[in-house]
């Protein structure tokens, strides 16, 4: 299992490559749910996610060790694709990415922006059966999205350099797709904020992780699921995810309108561009603060702000402004 000590040596190791990137509240949401929200945008990271920690962590050790790939390969929605096309350009490798025809349009262009070549797929599954074998071809590094000690090493970075910036908090809150940054979030706040609860938030309609949790075992999609959080459209967790999410203090699986309702909000208060994936912890924000005494301080991670038109056009073609948020 990835140890608190990996996830120090990756901030390490990145610390150059990436922007430390600010926390924000709005007292307006503050005064309205009476705690402090307190926000890492790391939709303003560099590829616009998070993701980019774990890829660069990935093939900085590999460089710290003289034994970088000729060449490397992952499967992903869209923000890993990115962050590993951009990982590969800082150290001249060539990338290929596999993903889904569906795959956001912003997302794809940034792939291709930064160097990769990009393979699309009907579906998720055969994407992830077309970059297993792309792997075996020697000289190949295959960097998935979620499921390896390094990508979750570097993704706990996100909440150490946050926890730095805000002092202890009472609950972290960040989305779940294959839980690479769960993973990594609570591995490095239970070192550095043990009392702090964590809790992930997932689509409803992509609720792998929870049902894998209420089974005590991976439990698989069995169709790609229709969500506007397609940064947690995964399949399903892995193996090495799994065994941390396990320490979970709670996972909430979130609706689509509660989805499409807090981007909406968030978007408004915050004044930032940012995913529905991002957003939804908000919905898992409410459920906890309903059964917790006022005065609680909490550090959502807004892990992205990838977002093309038409993804807009769908989460704005309801106004949920005029309702406040509230508990």
């Amino acid at each position: 299992m990835t140890s608190y000590s990996d996830i120090v040596q990756a901030r390490k190791r990145i610390a150059s490559m990436i922007h430390q990137t600010p926390i924000i509240e709005s007292s307006l949401l503050n005064e309205w749910l009476g705690s402090r929200i307190l926000f890492k945008a790391e939709c303003l990271q560099r590829t616009g996610a998070f993701k980019v920690r774990g890829a660069i962590n990935t093939l900085a050790k590999l460089a710290e060790q003289n034994a970088l790939p000729e060449r490397v390969v992952a499967n992903s929605s869209g923000n890993h694709a990115q962050a590993v096309a951009y990982a590969a350009s800082l150290y001249g490798i060539p990338a290929k990415i596999f993903s889904t025809e569906n795959v956001s349009v912003v997302k794809a262009q940034a792939t291709r922006y930064y160097g990769a070549e990009l393979a699309l797929y009907p579906t998720r599954l055969e994407a992830d059966d077309a970059v297993k074998q792309a792997s075996i071809e020697p000289g190949t590094l295959w960097i998935p999205p979620f499921n390896h000690p390094d990508i979750i090493a570097g993704q706990g970075t996100l909440v150490v350099d946050a926890l730095e910036q805000t002092g202890d908090v009472d609950a972290i809150f960040a989305p779940c797709g294959g839980g690479g940054l769960l993973s990594g979030t609570l591995i490095a706040a239970r070192a550095l904020c043990p009392s702090a609860k964590i809790l992930g938030a997932e689509p409803l309609v992509a609720n792998d992780a929870a049902e894998s949790l209420r089974q005590n075992k991976i439990i698989t999609l069995n169709k790609p699921p229709q969500t506007m959080a397609d940064g947690a459209a995964t399949p399903s967790i892995g193996e090495h995810t799994f065994a941390v999410l396990k320490m979970l203090d709670g996972i909430v699986e979130v609706s689509e309108p509660d989805i499409a309702y807090w981007t909406q909000w968030l978007q408004h208060l915050l004044k930032l561009l940012m995913e529905p994936t991002s957003a939804m912890s908000m919905q898992a924000v409410i459920e906890w603060l309903k059964h917790q005494p006022k005065g609680q301080t909490i550090l959502v991670l807004l892990s992205g702000g990838n977002i093309d038109h038409k993804k807009m056009q769908q989460i704005w073609s309801v106004d949920y402004l005029g309702h406040l948020p509230s508990l």
